[in-house]
C-alpha cells in the first residue's frame, strides 16, 4: 500500500495528510532579485516629473533642468542617476523645484519624484514649453562629444554634467553639455539645440 493511501485510511487524516503530503512536495519559488539602478537620461527624468507638476498647475514651463551626480550610482555618457527641474507657473507667479533620483541617495534625495516647497517667481520669459524640448540627454552628449572630442580624449576622467535652459542670445531651449561639475568652473562646454539636436556653440 503506497505511503499516501495508508494516510488517508487513518482516521481525521484524509484532509489533513492531503495538505501535507502538497506542502511537503511544493518548492518556494526564489526571489527575483533586484536589478542594480541604473542611470537615465534626461527626457526620461523631465516627463516623470513634469506629470507630477502639472498636477501643482497645468500651466507651467520649465525654467530650468540638470544633472545631479550621486557616488552610488555612476554617470554613463548622456546619462544621469539624478535630475532637478524647476517649473514656473505664470498663473501662480511662482516658481517649484523637483527631484528625480534611481535610488535614495540622501534625505533630501530620494527614489522617484519628489518637489520642494514653492517660491515666488516674477515672470522674465525664460520659461520653456515642454513641447519645445525634442532633443535628449544622450542625444545632446553624441553631438558635443563630435565637437570636444580632443578634449575628451585628454581628460577621460573629467565628469559629464547637463544643463538645459533657454538661450541667452536666442530664445530656443538648448542644451550645455559640461565637461566638470559647473559651467563656473568648466574649460568647456558646447551648447546644443534642444529642439533640432543642432550643434550651436562652443565655450571654453
Amino acid at each position: 500500500m503506497r505511503r499516501r493511501d495508508a494516510l488517508a485510511l487513518l482516521p481525521g487524516l484524509g484532509i489533513a495528510s492531503s495538505v501535507l503530503l502538497q506542502s511537503c512536495g511544493s518548492t518556494p519559488e526564489p526571489k527575483a532579485e533586484k536589478k542594480p539602478a541604473e542611470p537615465v537620461t534626461g527626457l526620461h527624468a523631465l516627463y516623470a516629473m513634469y506629470g507630477k507638476a502639472r498636477m501643482w498647475a497645468p500651466d507651467i514651463k520649465l525654467l530650468r533642468f540638470s544633472s545631479i551626480d550621486i557616488a552610488q550610482v555612476k554617470s554613463q555618457p548622456g546619462k544621469a542617476p539624478a535630475w532637478q527641474a524647476i517649473f514656473v507657473s505664470e498663473s501662480l507667479q511662482l516658481k517649484r523645484a523637483y527631484t528625480y533620483s534611481v535610488i535614495d541617495a540622501s534625505t533630501t534625495l530620494r527614489e522617484g519624484t519628489f518637489p520642494d516647497s514653492p517660491n515666488s517667481w516674477t515672470n522674465d520669459n525664460r520659461g520653456v514649453l515642454m513641447a519645445a524640448i525634442r532633443t535628449d540627454s544622450d542625444k545632446a552628449w553624441e553631438v558635443a562629444l563630435k565637437h570636444g572630442a580632443d578634449y575628451a580624449k585628454k581628460n577621460p576622467d573629467m565628469p559629464i554634467s547637463y544643463t538645459l535652459e533657454m538661450g541667452r542670445q536666442i530664445s530656443e531651449p538648448m542644451w550645455r553639455v559640461i565637461w566638470g561639475e559647473s559651467a563656473t568652473s568648466s574649460a568647456l562646454s558646447i551648447l546644443v539645440d534642444a529642439s533640432t539636436g543642432a550643434y550651436l556653440e562652443t565655450l571654453h
